[in-house]
């Protein structure tokens, strides 16, 4: 039997589309409070450059990025 789960995960992305950073949790709390904070840190200037805060949702570890941080 398999249960459905929500993993949240926030990525930075650099202009090239490449994920910078990530976080991965089941918190959605927690998860948007690290969005917030992801969205903050860019500065203006990266902004303009084309990097990006995402937050999305996924219903299996093994759809979060490798190299992400991951909480539980």
């Amino acid at each position: 039997m398999h249960t459905f789960m929500t993993i949240w995960v926030n990525e930075q992305i650099d202009p090239s589309g490449l994920v910078y950073s990530a976080i991965a949790c089941c918190n959605e709390k927690q998860a948007k409070e690290c969005h917030e904070s992801f969205e903050n840190n860019l500065t203006d200037a990266q902004k303009s450059a084309g990097w990006v805060a995402r937050l999305r949702t996924v219903s299996s570890w093994d759809e979060v990025p490798v190299n992400s941080l991951k909480l539980n």
